[in-house]
């Protein structure tokens, strides 16, 4: 059965074309199904993969949305996508070269209410600008990050790989709420 949060992220890829956020000598492999890399030891994730974790994170229009790993910011033009000019997406990531060819490829696709950033010294995620909605995480930790829960706003989600698996975080009034979810292979998280 087809979610509509499936369909919904499945357009939205669809508007965000990933061959824009490769480096020249990967363009031609841009439709291939597989994780391809951006340099800096860091990869452009295999679009199964992402269509997976934003089906998981079903983000909506207006949502504000954190991107953790952003890469070459093709997943925050997805997001841009996916939360219209209502909402906000944030991508932070650790590498300098990253962060200019992401901002870069982020302007292009002229949804001003997305932006990269480079991550913070010693800070995961962007807590001086929570609560988010929903958060995206690109890169794969041992265990949960509890500094990235706290980020999330009330009835927030997060979508991280875990130690070899996709974990949904649904934040509720007593807590949170954890699934796991297939088997995926990522770059390590830097914390």
């Amino acid at each position: 059965m087809k979610s509509p949060a499936r369909d919904r992220a499945r357009r939205a890829m669809a508007a965000t074309s990933r061959e824009g956020f490769l480096p020249p000598d990967q363009v031609r492999w841009a439709d291939a199904d597989r994780p391809l890399p951006i340099g800096e030891g860091q990869t452009n994730s295999q679009p199964t993969t992402v269509l997976d974790m934003l089906e998981l994170l079903a983000p909506v229009q207006g949502d504000r949305v954190l991107d953790v790993g952003s890469g070459s910011g093709w997943t925050t033009g997805i997001l841009a996508e996916l939360v219209g000019r209502a909402g906000t997406v944030l991508g932070v990531e650790r590498r300098p070269r990253l962060v200019d060819f992401g901002s870069r490829r982020v302007r292009a696709l002229n949804r001003p209410w997305a932006t990269i950033r480079a991550a913070q010294d010693g800070v995961l995620g962007a807590p001086d600008c929570a609560p988010f909605d929903r958060i995206l995480v690109s890169a794969q930790g041992t265990e949960l990050p509890q500094s990235l829960i706290d980020q999330l706003g009330d009835e927030g989600v997060l979508v991280a790989p875990v130690a070899g698996r996709l974990v949904r975080v649904s934040a509720t009034a007593g807590g949170a709420h954890i699934e796991r979810f297939g088997r995926y292979n990522f770059v390590p998280l830097v914390p």
